[in-house]
C-alpha cells in the first residue's frame, strides 16, 4: 500500500475525485490553524472535534449516515459478545464518542459496569442525549472527560474489558505510548485491551495529523515494552471495516 502522503498517491486520489478537492483544501487550511494555535496533539484533536461535531455528531465519529452509525457499532458490540463478553464485565471505553457503540454494551452490561471517556466535552455531550433517546440513563454509566491516557483516576485492575475503536488511528505513537504504558495498571489479571489501527505494510505515515497508518510490528513491540502481550486479531479483518484489530493482555 503506498503511502497516503506522497504526491502520486494524492495526484490519483484527485483525478478520481475531483468534487473533493474543495472540501480537502478547506480542512487542510482548518487543520493548519489548529495545530498552530494547540499546544499538543490532544488539544489540536479535541479542536477538530469541536468542529466536525458542531457540523454532523454523527459524522465526527466518522459515521457517513445514521445507518452506518448504527451499522459501525453493531460491528463492535457483535465482536465482543462473540469473543464473550459477559453482563458481569467491567467495560473502559477509551475514545467512547456520542456511544456509537456504547449505548449497546451499556444496554447489555450490569448497572455502572460501562465506563466511557473521551478528550472531547462537545462529544460527550453527544453522548448524554445518545443515553435520554434510548431510555438507558438508568443504567449508570460513567462518562469522563480526559485531558491524557494515564487513567490515574481510575482504580487499580478494575476493568476486564477495555476498548478502544477507531481512537489510534487518529494518534501519534507518543498518544499511544502514554495508553500502553499506563492501561496495564487499571486492566484486570484476566482482562483484554482491543484497540483498532490503521495498518500499513509498508512506511508508517500520517494524513493531516489526522490519520496515523502503523505497521503491526511497531505496536506489538510497544506493548512488549510495557509488559503487555499483544496479537493480531485475524477474525476482524473478515469484517467490514477499514482497520485493523489488536488485543493486549497482561503478561505472565
Amino acid at each position: 500500500m503506498s503511502s497516503r502522503t506522497s504526491l502520486t498517491h494524492q495526484l490519483g486520489y484527485a483525478v478520481r475525485n475531483p468534487r473533493r478537492i474543495a472540501p480537502h483544501v478547506r480542512r487542510l487550511g482548518r487543520d493548519a490553524w489548529f495545530r498552530l494555535t494547540s499546544g499538543d496533539h490532544v488539544a489540536y484533536y479535541r479542536a477538530v472535534m469541536r468542529s466536525d461535531t458542531a457540523h454532523d455528531v454523527e459524522g465526527a465519529v466518522g459515521s457517513k449516515n445514521h445507518d452506518r452509525w448504527l451499522a459501525l457499532g453493531k460491528l463492535q458490540y457483535d465482536y465482543l459478545i462473540g469473543h464473550g463478553l459477559a453482563p458481569s464485565d467491567r467495560m473502559l471505553e477509551i475514545g467512547c464518542g456520542n456511544l456509537r457503540a456504547g449505548w449497546r454494551f451499556i444496554d447489555y452490561l450490569g448497572q455502572a459496569n460501562y465506563y466511557g471517556i473521551d478528550i472531547s466535552p462537545d462529544i460527550l455531550l453527544a453522548a448524554q442525549r445518545t443515553l435520554v433517546d434510548h431510555g438507558l440513563c438508568d443504567k449508570l454509566p460513567h462518562l469522563a472527560l480526559v485531558r491524557n491516557l494515564t487513567f490515574d483516576f481510575l482504580p487499580d485492575e478494575h476493568f476486564t474489558v477495555v476498548h478502544a475503536h477507531s481512537v489510534f488511528s487518529h494518534s501519534p505513537l507518543q498518544v499511544i505510548e502514554q495508553c500502553l504504558a499506563h492501561v496495564g495498571r487499571i486492566l484486570h489479571p484476566d482482562g483484554h485491551f482491543d484497540l483498532t489501527f490503521n495498518r500499513t505494510e509498508g512506511e508508517e505515515h500520517h494524513v493531516l495529523r489526522e490519520d496515523f497508518y502503523y505497521r503491526t510490528e511497531t505496536l506489538v513491540r510497544l506493548a512488549e515494552k510495557y509488559g503487555l502481550a499483544a496479537r493480531f486479531m485475524t477474525d476482524w479483518e473478515a469484517l467490514p471495516h477499514k482497520q485493523s484489530k489488536i488485543r493486549v493482555i497482561r503478561a505472565v
